[in-house]
């Protein structure tokens, strides 16, 4: 996403938001980025809000040079690194999370948080609005046993709101990550 300025997030919290209306629209038209704060999820692409940002798409966006960010209070800029310290602070797994995030947006995706699907992340083809979710991704250690209880888990709550399930195993040594999809079907 190139931008013929960066656009401005002031760090509040957990969250990101871009206040500018004109920024926020932007963001949202070139890649569904963020969330509206006036609305779940708007049925165009152009928005006429502030828009929320989590860290984790905060992050992305500052490594592609698309935003800058401030600190709400104090002004005060925050640099990349600082923001992905932060974040390591605030979201258990951070780096594995982002690692996931990264690639499934550089594979094309669309990629928002899962967290009202009880999810890391809600992956869409096209976008919101447009069309509906298909995948709900969990991110998980390389060092993780998945059991029966958590394949039941994902079954029920996947065919709840008919999505695909995927566990996400990011492995940082050496870059790969492993994505395991679940389908669910009937007999």
């Amino acid at each position: 996403m190139q931008s013929e300025f960066k656009v401005k997030a002031y760090l509040v919290g957990d969250r990101l938001i871009v206040w500018d209306h004109r920024g926020a629209s932007e963001l949202y038209r070139n890649g569904f980025y963020g969330r509206p704060m006036s609305t779940g999820k708007p049925k165009g692409v152009d928005v006429d809000s502030p828009l929320i940002l989590d860290l984790v798409e905060g992050l992305y966006l500052m490594e592609m040079e698309v935003i800058e960010v401030y600190d709400q209070y104090t002004g005060r800029y925050i640099d990349v690194d600082e923001l992905r310290s932060y974040a390591r602070r605030r979201i258990e797994n951070f780096d594995l999370k982002y690692v996931v995030y990264r690639d499934l947006r550089g594979r094309g995706y669309v990629v928002s948080t899962g967290i009202k699907f009880g999810s890391d992340f809600a992956i869409y083809r096209y976008g919101p609005g447009i069309d509906h979710a298909p995948y709900l991704v969990q991110v998980k250690r390389s060092d993780y046993t998945i059991d029966s209880t958590d394949i039941v888990r994902a079954g029920r709550l996947a065919t709840t709101v008919r999505k695909s399930f995927i566990v996400a195993i990011p492995r940082i040594e050496d870059g790969r990550i492993s994505y395991l999809l679940f389908r669910w079907f009937k007999v």
